[in-house]
Protein backbone atom coordinates (compact mmCIF):
# COMPACT_ATOMS: atom_id res chain seq x y z
CA UNK A 1 0.00 0.00 0.00
CA UNK A 2 1.27 3.64 -0.65
CA UNK A 3 2.68 5.65 2.02
CA UNK A 4 0.62 8.70 2.05
CA UNK A 5 2.94 10.47 5.49
CA UNK A 6 5.04 12.20 2.89
CA UNK A 7 6.44 15.94 3.93
CA UNK A 8 2.91 17.85 2.11
CA UNK A 9 0.76 16.01 4.68
CA UNK A 10 2.98 16.33 7.07
CA UNK A 11 2.97 20.27 6.55
CA UNK A 12 -1.17 20.19 6.64
CA UNK A 13 -1.20 18.73 10.01
CA UNK A 14 1.42 21.21 11.58
CA UNK A 15 -1.25 24.11 10.30
CA UNK A 16 -4.51 24.05 12.47
CA UNK A 17 -6.02 27.19 11.26
CA UNK A 18 -6.02 29.12 7.85
CA UNK A 19 -5.21 32.73 10.01
CA UNK A 20 -4.26 33.47 13.32
CA UNK A 21 -5.43 36.93 14.19
CA UNK A 22 -4.30 38.48 18.19
CA UNK A 23 -6.38 41.82 18.83
CA UNK A 24 -9.96 42.19 18.97
CA UNK A 25 -10.28 46.08 18.64
CA UNK A 26 -11.89 47.04 14.95
CA UNK A 27 -9.02 46.08 12.89
CA UNK A 28 -9.09 42.43 14.38
CA UNK A 29 -12.65 41.81 14.45
CA UNK A 30 -13.06 42.93 10.80
CA UNK A 31 -10.64 40.56 9.38
CA UNK A 32 -12.38 37.83 11.47
CA UNK A 33 -15.39 38.45 9.94
CA UNK A 34 -14.13 38.50 6.00
CA UNK A 35 -12.17 35.29 6.95
CA UNK A 36 -15.46 33.80 8.42
CA UNK A 37 -17.18 34.64 5.29
CA UNK A 38 -14.62 33.14 3.28
CA UNK A 39 -15.15 29.48 5.32
CA UNK A 40 -11.26 29.89 6.06
CA UNK A 41 -10.70 28.22 9.71
CA UNK A 42 -9.61 31.73 12.17
CA UNK A 43 -8.52 31.88 15.83
CA UNK A 44 -9.11 34.94 17.46
CA UNK A 45 -7.19 35.74 20.57
CA UNK A 46 -8.53 38.89 22.14
CA UNK A 47 -6.02 40.01 25.68
CA UNK A 48 -9.09 42.19 26.10
CA UNK A 49 -7.27 45.56 26.62
CA UNK A 50 -8.28 48.02 23.94
CA UNK A 51 -6.40 51.58 23.14
CA UNK A 52 -10.04 53.19 23.57
CA UNK A 53 -11.00 51.33 26.56
CA UNK A 54 -11.51 54.27 28.19
CA UNK A 55 -13.22 56.22 25.50
CA UNK A 56 -17.42 56.10 26.20
CA UNK A 57 -18.12 57.10 23.16
CA UNK A 58 -16.72 56.61 19.57
CA UNK A 59 -17.17 58.67 16.61
CA UNK A 60 -16.65 59.77 12.63
CA UNK A 61 -16.94 55.98 12.05
CA UNK A 62 -20.61 55.70 10.06
CA UNK A 63 -23.40 54.30 11.10
CA UNK A 64 -21.86 53.67 14.38
CA UNK A 65 -21.19 57.40 15.68
CA UNK A 66 -21.85 58.03 19.54
CA UNK A 67 -21.71 54.64 20.03
CA UNK A 68 -19.74 53.27 23.03
CA UNK A 69 -16.51 51.18 21.72
CA UNK A 70 -17.53 48.25 24.09
CA UNK A 71 -21.04 47.96 22.88
CA UNK A 72 -18.96 48.30 18.91
CA UNK A 73 -17.17 45.26 19.80
CA UNK A 74 -20.30 43.06 21.01
CA UNK A 75 -21.98 43.36 17.89
CA UNK A 76 -18.78 42.56 15.95
CA UNK A 77 -18.78 39.26 18.27
CA UNK A 78 -22.46 38.55 17.60
CA UNK A 79 -21.65 39.64 14.24
CA UNK A 80 -18.66 37.07 13.62
CA UNK A 81 -20.03 34.18 15.99
CA UNK A 82 -22.47 33.39 12.85
CA UNK A 83 -19.86 32.11 10.89
CA UNK A 84 -18.30 28.94 12.24
CA UNK A 85 -15.08 28.68 11.03
CA UNK A 86 -14.12 31.58 13.35
CA UNK A 87 -13.07 30.77 17.12
CA UNK A 88 -13.20 33.67 19.63
CA UNK A 89 -10.56 33.12 22.33
CA UNK A 90 -9.80 35.72 25.24
CA UNK A 91 -6.50 35.05 26.00
CA UNK A 92 -2.97 36.96 25.58
CA UNK A 93 -0.16 35.76 23.91
CA UNK A 94 2.84 34.59 25.34
CA UNK A 95 5.31 33.34 22.56
CA UNK A 96 5.25 33.99 18.92
CA UNK A 97 7.67 32.75 16.08
CA UNK A 98 7.47 32.15 12.78
CA UNK A 99 9.59 30.45 10.88
CA UNK A 100 9.50 27.49 7.69
CA UNK A 101 6.16 29.13 6.68
CA UNK A 102 4.83 28.01 9.50
CA UNK A 103 3.42 30.87 12.59
CA UNK A 104 3.37 29.60 15.94
CA UNK A 105 1.68 31.16 18.70
CA UNK A 106 1.24 30.40 22.36
CA UNK A 107 -2.06 31.67 24.49
CA UNK A 108 -3.75 30.67 27.90
CA UNK A 109 -0.90 27.52 28.03
CA UNK A 110 -2.00 26.54 24.38
CA UNK A 111 0.56 26.33 20.82
CA UNK A 112 -1.49 27.25 17.72
CA UNK A 113 0.25 27.35 14.21
CA UNK A 114 -1.25 28.73 11.36
CA UNK A 115 0.61 29.49 8.20
CA UNK A 116 -0.34 32.97 8.76
CA UNK A 117 -1.07 35.70 11.62
CA UNK A 118 -2.30 39.05 11.49
CA UNK A 119 -1.25 41.54 14.61
CA UNK A 120 -3.93 43.58 15.66
CA UNK A 121 -2.45 44.55 18.87
CA UNK A 122 -2.74 47.86 18.99
CA UNK A 123 -0.66 50.84 20.58
CA UNK A 124 -0.35 52.20 24.07
CA UNK A 125 -0.55 55.92 24.47
CA UNK A 126 2.10 57.24 26.90
CA UNK A 127 0.28 60.59 28.07
CA UNK A 128 2.12 63.72 29.39
CA UNK A 129 2.89 63.66 33.47
CA UNK A 130 0.75 66.22 33.96
CA UNK A 131 -1.11 65.38 37.63
CA UNK A 132 -4.85 65.02 37.21
CA UNK A 133 -4.53 64.68 33.16
CA UNK A 134 -4.76 60.55 33.16
CA UNK A 135 -7.82 60.64 34.42
CA UNK A 136 -9.89 62.81 32.02
CA UNK A 137 -7.92 60.53 29.43
CA UNK A 138 -10.96 59.25 26.87
CA UNK A 139 -13.26 61.48 27.58
CA UNK A 140 -12.65 65.86 28.22
CA UNK A 141 -8.72 64.69 27.09
CA UNK A 142 -8.39 63.42 23.90
CA UNK A 143 -5.88 63.35 20.99
CA UNK A 144 -7.55 63.29 17.82
CA UNK A 145 -10.22 66.36 16.72
CA UNK A 146 -11.74 64.75 14.05
CA UNK A 147 -13.24 61.62 16.56
CA UNK A 148 -13.60 64.17 19.39
CA UNK A 149 -13.81 67.63 18.45
CA UNK A 150 -17.19 68.11 18.05
CA UNK A 151 -18.64 67.25 21.27
CA UNK A 152 -17.00 70.82 22.65
CA UNK A 153 -18.87 72.79 19.59
CA UNK A 154 -19.34 76.40 21.02
CA UNK A 155 -17.33 75.82 23.93
CA UNK A 156 -13.42 76.39 24.95
CA UNK A 157 -10.67 74.26 24.23
CA UNK A 158 -7.06 73.32 25.17
CA UNK A 159 -4.31 72.35 22.82
CA UNK A 160 -1.88 71.06 25.53
CA UNK A 161 0.80 70.83 23.11
CA UNK A 162 4.62 72.43 22.46
CA UNK A 163 4.68 70.65 19.41
CA UNK A 164 4.95 71.56 15.62
CA UNK A 165 1.48 70.33 14.97
CA UNK A 166 0.26 72.35 17.89
CA UNK A 167 -1.03 75.32 15.87
CA UNK A 168 -2.22 73.03 13.09
CA UNK A 169 -4.81 71.27 15.69
CA UNK A 170 -6.04 75.09 16.57
CA UNK A 171 -6.92 75.74 13.81
CA UNK A 172 -8.66 72.75 13.02
CA UNK A 173 -11.05 73.47 15.64
CA UNK A 174 -11.48 76.94 15.12
CA UNK A 175 -14.82 76.22 13.63
CA UNK A 176 -15.69 74.16 15.95
CA UNK A 177 -15.09 75.74 19.59
CA UNK A 178 -15.78 79.38 20.86
CA UNK A 179 -11.81 79.79 21.54
CA UNK A 180 -8.89 77.82 21.58
CA UNK A 181 -5.92 78.00 24.04
CA UNK A 182 -2.59 76.55 22.92
CA UNK A 183 -0.90 75.77 26.05
CA UNK A 184 2.80 74.60 26.68
CA UNK A 185 2.33 71.39 28.44
CA UNK A 186 5.52 72.24 30.99
CA UNK A 187 3.36 75.69 31.46
CA UNK A 188 0.31 72.87 33.65
CA UNK A 189 0.56 72.28 36.90
CA UNK A 190 -2.49 69.95 37.15
CA UNK A 191 -5.52 69.47 35.68
CA UNK A 192 -8.60 69.26 37.83
CA UNK A 193 -13.30 68.99 36.86
CA UNK A 194 -14.53 72.43 36.57
CA UNK A 195 -18.42 73.38 36.36
CA UNK A 196 -18.10 73.16 32.33
CA UNK A 197 -15.27 70.56 32.14
CA UNK A 198 -11.75 71.00 32.46
CA UNK A 199 -9.83 73.43 34.97
CA UNK A 200 -5.99 73.43 33.63
CA UNK A 201 -4.06 75.18 36.80
CA UNK A 202 -1.53 76.85 35.13
CA UNK A 203 1.79 78.71 35.90
CA UNK A 204 -0.44 82.26 34.93
CA UNK A 205 -3.96 81.16 37.22
CA UNK A 206 -6.47 79.35 36.38
CA UNK A 207 -7.48 78.23 32.73
CA UNK A 208 -10.92 76.61 32.62
CA UNK A 209 -12.38 75.06 29.43
CA UNK A 210 -14.59 72.22 27.99
CA UNK A 211 -11.74 69.70 26.78
CA UNK A 212 -8.27 69.68 25.77
CA UNK A 213 -6.22 67.67 23.35
CA UNK A 214 -2.99 66.46 23.84
CA UNK A 215 -0.49 64.62 21.63
CA UNK A 216 0.80 61.72 23.58
CA UNK A 217 3.27 59.58 22.73
CA UNK A 218 2.67 56.00 21.88
CA UNK A 219 4.12 52.50 21.34
CA UNK A 220 3.62 48.65 20.19
CA UNK A 221 1.21 47.47 22.83
CA UNK A 222 3.86 44.25 23.50
CA UNK A 223 6.85 43.00 22.17
CA UNK A 224 5.14 40.68 19.63
CA UNK A 225 6.71 42.55 16.65
CA UNK A 226 9.90 42.31 18.13
CA UNK A 227 9.89 38.54 18.81
CA UNK A 228 8.75 38.56 14.89
CA UNK A 229 11.66 40.41 13.74
CA UNK A 230 9.46 42.70 11.50
CA UNK A 231 10.68 45.53 9.91
CA UNK A 232 9.77 48.92 11.64
CA UNK A 233 9.01 52.64 9.54
CA UNK A 234 10.61 55.53 11.24
CA UNK A 235 7.53 56.53 13.34
CA UNK A 236 8.38 53.30 15.47
CA UNK A 237 5.18 51.75 13.81
CA UNK A 238 5.31 47.72 11.70
CA UNK A 239 6.35 48.84 8.34
CA UNK A 240 3.55 46.77 6.01
CA UNK A 241 2.87 47.11 1.91
CA UNK A 242 -1.04 48.12 1.30
CA UNK A 243 -2.42 44.65 2.25
CA UNK A 244 -0.85 44.41 5.66
CA UNK A 245 1.76 42.39 4.17
CA UNK A 246 5.31 42.79 6.61
CA UNK A 247 8.53 42.00 5.90
CA UNK A 248 8.48 38.33 7.37
CA UNK A 249 6.60 35.66 5.41
CA UNK A 250 3.09 35.09 6.76
CA UNK A 251 3.16 37.94 9.34
CA UNK A 252 0.84 40.92 8.84
CA UNK A 253 0.00 44.19 10.57
CA UNK A 254 -2.84 46.12 10.86
CA UNK A 255 -4.75 48.67 12.58
CA UNK A 256 -2.66 51.29 14.78
CA UNK A 257 0.07 49.03 14.89
CA UNK A 258 0.85 49.53 11.11
CA UNK A 259 1.89 51.61 8.85
CA UNK A 260 2.30 51.03 4.71
CA UNK A 261 5.51 52.93 2.85
CA UNK A 262 2.72 55.14 1.19
CA UNK A 263 1.25 56.54 4.29
CA UNK A 264 3.12 59.78 6.47
CA UNK A 265 2.23 57.72 9.62
CA UNK A 266 -0.27 55.55 10.62
CA UNK A 267 -3.59 56.13 10.68
CA UNK A 268 -5.35 56.35 14.03
CA UNK A 269 -9.11 56.39 13.56
CA UNK A 270 -11.52 53.04 13.38
CA UNK A 271 -12.19 53.55 9.85
CA UNK A 272 -8.74 52.81 8.92
CA UNK A 273 -8.61 50.07 11.23
CA UNK A 274 -11.48 48.67 10.02
CA UNK A 275 -10.50 48.83 6.10
CA UNK A 276 -7.20 47.30 7.34
CA UNK A 277 -8.41 44.43 8.35
CA UNK A 278 -10.49 43.72 5.69
CA UNK A 279 -7.76 43.97 3.28
CA UNK A 280 -5.23 41.95 5.12
CA UNK A 281 -7.85 39.28 5.64
CA UNK A 282 -8.61 39.47 1.38
CA UNK A 283 -4.63 38.95 1.25
CA UNK A 284 -4.48 35.70 3.55
CA UNK A 285 -7.19 34.52 1.35
CA UNK A 286 -5.39 35.14 -1.80
CA UNK A 287 -1.96 33.94 -0.63
CA UNK A 288 -4.19 30.61 0.56
CA UNK A 289 -5.08 29.78 -3.07
CA UNK A 290 -2.25 31.73 -4.75
CA UNK A 291 -0.58 28.43 -7.34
Amino acid sequence: MKSHDGPERKRKELIVYDAIIIGGGPAGLQAALTLGRMHRRTLLLDSGEYRNGTVRHAHNLLTNDGRDPAELRRIARAEIAAYDTVEMTDAAVSDISASDGIVRVVADGREHRSSAVILATGVVDDLPPIPGLAAHWGDTVASCPFCHGHEFAGRPVAVINAGAHAEMVARMLEPVASEVHVVDPADVREVSDSDDGLRLHLDSGPLDVAGAFIAPGWRPRGDLPDRLGVQRQDSGAVRTDPFGRTSVEGVYAVGDLAQADHLPGPMFSLAAAIAGGQLAAVAVVQSLVAP
